[in-house]
């Protein structure tokens, strides 16, 4: 229907706000997840509050909600003392409400109630449920079945710098009252809070780069309240500590609950300094454990001992008969190879003194023979000297002869003798008319007497 009366934007929403009190006049019992929660200045608490899909990713509804700072003063501390959990994001509670509308703000809860046992619940079922979820995926009991090491005195700390709990353990760890001394880094991380997953998972990441400088890792935090506990109540942070290779030792510093992460730890202590205790009495367990070897081995030792002397007396008295006719029958062995050696030396030196006259006698002979092959070695090459020299003299008469003839046919004079001059000018002979001029005197030496002329033209 279409109303010919026009509204302000004023008069529609106070229409609206009728309307909702009018059809939601009482108090409802609402189960929502607190997605935001806040507190100001005055003491007020605004919080932002949803459902989700069962796949907890999509919401389905958002409304905020407040409790006014005079009931929240009241309902926090019940809420804790019951829950021992604070009120907090991710928390899903059943709050008691009244719908408010206000022209401004909009549509929002007004939280007069909360009750305590259904948050209890929810946080037991959620953390059953991720028990059930690593049970399911069989890697529950992982790190628990991890061999333990012999020593385990190269520790890593997943743990605050700041927190007590961390200097309670290496105040404990250090000053353990037998001397012994550990090797400890500390990979400081968030231990409460929404960023205590992100902080504990990237320093089982760190530790698991560098895991041969490792023994096994602590995760260690002071005491707290339940709600400090629930932050540990987390499936990722579980399952990386199933999946890591070395045994993890937790002490969050609860006496009353286990956290899952404590369940699916190697072991779970309550506080640090009862893992500091811990480890102390596994290297003095080592040490006690050696030291009962170190007995027991002596005990063995001397008996060994004892018995073996025992033994070598009972042996010693059974050889000396034995060892007596040994020596007697090496001394008639001994004695029977002297009578031999004498003998065989008897019979070389009679038979040495034949060997002088005829090693003589062959040497004689052996120099007649060697000085006959030299006499023939030696006329033989005076021959061959002889000829070799005769007929080197006739080749260098020869050559002797063509030199000569050579020279006799080069010889200036037998030159001139042919027809031929040699022209010379100062002393000096003239190869190239170039060398002389016009009017200059030369010498034409000819094959009988020479003749000088001057130039009255050259060509």
């Amino acid at each position: 229907m279409i109303m010919a009366e026009k509204l302000s934007l004023t008069e529609l929403q106070l229409i609206i706000k009728d309307s909702l009190y009018a059809a939601l006049p009482g108090m409802y019992w609402v189960v929502a997840e607190i997605s935001e929660i806040k507190e100001n200045y005055a003491g007020h608490c605004y919080l932002e509050l949803v459902e989700k899909h069962p796949d907890e990713i999509n919401i389905r509804a958002r409304v905020k909600g407040i409790i006014w700072g005079k009931r929240y003063r009241f309902l926090k501390p019940l809420f804790e003392s019951i829950t021992g959990e604070s009120l907090k994001e991710g928390q899903k509670v059943l709050v008691r409400v009244t719908v408010e509308y206000h022209e401004i703000y909009g549509l929002s809860l007004i939280i007069n109630d909360i009750d305590p046992a259904f948050t209890i619940g929810e946080m037991a079922l959620k953390r059953q449920q991720i028990i059930n979820k690593l049970e399911g995926e069989g890697v529950i009991s992982m790190n628990k079945e991890l061999e333990f090491p012999v020593l385990p005195k190269r520790i890593a700390i997943i743990s605050s710098k700041n927190s007590a709990g961390y200097s309670d353990f290496i105040k404990h760890l250090t000053g353990n009252n037998y001397g012994y001394t550990f090797h400890t880094a500390l990979f400081d991380s968030i231990m409460q809070g929404t960023e205590t997953e992100i902080s504990i998972i990237d320093a089982l990441d760190r530790i698991s780069g560098n895991l041969a400088l490792f023994d096994v890792v602590v995760i260690i935090r002071g005491g707290g309240s339940q709600t400090d506990l629930s932050w540990f109540d987390n499936y990722n942070i579980a399952y990386h500590i199933t999946q890591f290779p070395i045994p993890v030792i937790t002490g969050i510093g609860h006496e009353k609950d286990l956290s899952v992460t404590d369940i699916v730890a190697y072991r779970a202590e309550k506080t640090p300094t009862a893992v500091a205790d811990f480890l102390v009495n596994c290297v003095a367990d080592v040490e006690d454990h050696l030291l009962e070897l170190s007995t027991d081995i002596s005990t063995l030792s001397f008996s060994k001992i004892d018995e073996n002397s025992r033994w070598i007396d009972s042996y010693r008295m059974k050889l000396i008969p034995v060892a007596r006719i040994m020596v007697s029958a090496e001394k008639e062995r001994l004695s029977a190879k002297i009578i031999d050696i004498i003998n065989i030396g008897k019979e070389y030196i009679v038979r040495e003194e034949f060997t002088p006259v005829n090693q003589a006698s062959r040497l004689i002979s052996a120099v007649k023979t060697c000085t006959t092959f030299a006499y023939n070695r030696i006329n033989k090459a005076l021959g061959d000297l002889k000829g070799l020299t005769f007929k080197s003299m006739k080749e260098s008469a020869a050559l002797i002869e063509a030199f000569k003839n050579s020279l006799n046919i080069l010889n200036p004079g037998n030159v001139l003798r042919r027809g031929y001059s040699i022209t010379s000018i100062n002393g000096r002979i003239v190869t190239n008319s170039n060398e002389i001029k016009r009017d200059d005197m030369i010498d034409t030496r000819v094959s009988k007497g020479s003749i000088r002329s001057k130039v009255t033209d050259k060509k």
